[in-house]
């Protein structure tokens, strides 16, 4: 390929992004939304390396489809592969990968040339979105590295381990450096959320029985507890019980 198309695909390319960011600052401005920052990125894989290495957890991904390299497609794919669960809207010249940005649970699919109306329809339901899931949702730096997305009910309970913490989820566990101090701040909010004895917060929604000195979770996981402890939180548990129902 001539240096020229390289040059012109590359100038067409900014060009489309600088009328996506224009008219999401159109958006911003209609609407009086909450600020937010626009990064912008050439290529799905300068994406994809972004969010796995460098810790970078964007609320809404606005793809294009046809990009050099892998597809916006592919880029959901792979994002949806590592349990991220980012907000993505496709643009498109084309229909035809319709059902593909179904299966990755696309919020919207606008086929270009963009239209304005189009896009800030579908920024009203990304917000709607983001804004619920930001009540449900809980962001933590996991050890190892990395960030990990997961809904509030998702977790079963968590066990301190000194300055680590422990968070038991229905099909895995999450290893996440921080006091059981700092992660209770996190967690009190979720009415479902109690703290058992030093060592454990418990989600009661995952409770299937409290006996002496043990809770049998949803998980099939046991939570010892001492004697002292387990009275009270039986009446703890049987008032969120009965409250809830």
């Amino acid at each position: 390929m001539s240096p020229w198309c390289i040059s012109l695909r590359f100038v067409t390319m900014m060009r489309e992004l600088d009328i996506i960011e224009d008219s999401l600052a159109a958006y911003q401005q209609s609407k009086e939304t909450d600020e937010y920052r626009i990064d912008r990125f050439l290529s799905a894989e300068e994406l994809l390396e972004r969010i796995t290495e460098k810790e970078y957890a964007p609320d809404l991904l606005i793809l294009d489809i046809f990009m050099s390299g892998k597809t916006g497609i592919e880029a959901a794919e792979e994002l949806r592969r590592q349990q991220c669960g980012t907000f993505i809207i496709f643009l498109t010249t084309s229909r035809e990968y319709a059902l593909e940005a179904y299966g990755v649970d696309a919020l919207q699919y606008i086929v270009k040339p963009l239209d304005q109306a189009r896009l800030f329809h579908a920024m009203d339901s990304a917000f709607r979105q983001m804004k619920k899931a930001e009540e449900e949702q809980i962001v933590m730096k996991v050890a190892g590295g990395g960030i990990r997305q997961m809904k509030a009910d998702d977790i079963v309970y968590c066990e301190s381990q000194k300055n680590y913490q422990m968070l038991y989820l229905d099909s895995e566990e999450c290893r996440v450096r921080m006091t059981a101090r700092e992660l209770w701040e996190i967690l009190e909010r979720f009415a479902q959320f109690r703290r058992c004895g030093r060592s454990y917060i418990v989600n009661l929604n995952h409770v299937v029985s409290v006996e002496k000195e043990e809770i049998l979770m949803g998980n099939e996981r046991r939570v010892y507890i001492p004697r002292n402890v387990s009275a009270e939180f039986k009446k703890v548990y049987f008032s969120y019980y009965f409250k809830s129902e």
